[in-house]
């Protein structure tokens, strides 16, 4: 309890930290925060290309919005999926990138982590916003589902952060671990259904065995990005079973992330 005090006394600390990292991630570039907008969208013009006129895949329609397109089925699914990774690879590395700093004045290191997750947030409003414009714009109405999309945001924030402190723990031992990493997000995000739907999966369980979509399901990013779907795309509020599976792997993840981190911090400045 007394970290927890100590981490709310420096709140202030916090909110400079994450005022650093907005104005330092695109530092020295001319397109600037605009950058936060081009990377997903040219993802997202690839895999259009590839699922919607190579492939020729057509998501069904919102339910019930009524939207259709690929491309905003898909953005639906890469907004979480890439605030999650942000934060995971960033938080990653918070703290050997920030070993000058750790080395010279004591300070929560927690809050390095913590205001990468902050810093990405806010890039992520502007992304969200956008999103549901041009959603709006299409025919869909996401505003009513706001709140709500906030608060799983919210979730998905502590899971991806509790994430990354277990990491950057790792990576101060293990330098190979933010490469390593970078692999596994690649595979699990394949693992996902973010650019093909969940049918297919279900399709080919029922060839093999219904325990091919149980082992799938464990995956709780697949749980994050039907919630998503069903607020943007569908419009409509997500499956309980869903939702409650965000919660307990959001809160299990950050526990397991803050009591790692707490437990270890103290010896970084001398292990970096």
């Amino acid at each position: 309890m007394s970290y927890v005090k100590e981490l709310a006394a420096t709140r202030e600390l916090l909110a400079n930290l994450t005022i650093r990292e907005v104005k330092g991630q695109y530092r020295r570039t001319f397109l600037g925060q605009l950058w936060s907008l081009i990377n997903p969208l040219a993802t997202m013009l690839v895999y259009t290309l590839v699922f919607l006129f190579l492939l020729r895949f057509e998501p069904p329609p919102g339910d019930p919005s009524g939207v259709e397109g690929y491309p905003l089925w898909l953005m639906c699914a890469m907004l979480p999926w890439t605030f999650f990774t942000r934060v995971v690879n960033g938080g990653l590395t918070s703290v050997v990138s920030n070993a000058n700093l750790i080395k010279k004045v004591y300070f929560p290191r927690m809050h390095l982590p913590l205001a990468v997750m902050a810093s990405t947030a806010v890039t992520w409003s502007l992304e969200l916003s956008v999103l549901a414009i041009v959603l709006m714009l299409f025919g869909a109405m996401p505003i009513p589902f706001i709140p709500v999309i906030i608060v799983f945001m919210a979730l998905l924030a502590l899971f991806a952060v509790g994430l990354a402190m277990m990491l950057a723990i790792l990576n101060v031992h293990f330098r190979d671990t933010q490469h390593f990493t970078g692999i596994v997000l690649q595979m699990w995000m394949f693992l996902t259904p973010i650019i093909y739907p969940l049918e297919f999966v279900e399709r080919r369980a029922e060839q093999v065995g219904q325990w091919v979509l149980d082992l799938y399901r464990l995956n709780p990013m697949e749980r994050f990005v039907a919630v998503f779907r069903n607020l943007l795309y569908d419009n409509r509020l997500p499956a309980w079973d869903d939702s409650i599976y965000c919660l307990a792997a959001a809160l299990i993840v950050f526990l397991l992330g803050y009591l790692t981190f707490s437990r270890n911090e103290k010896r970084l400045a001398e292990l970096l």
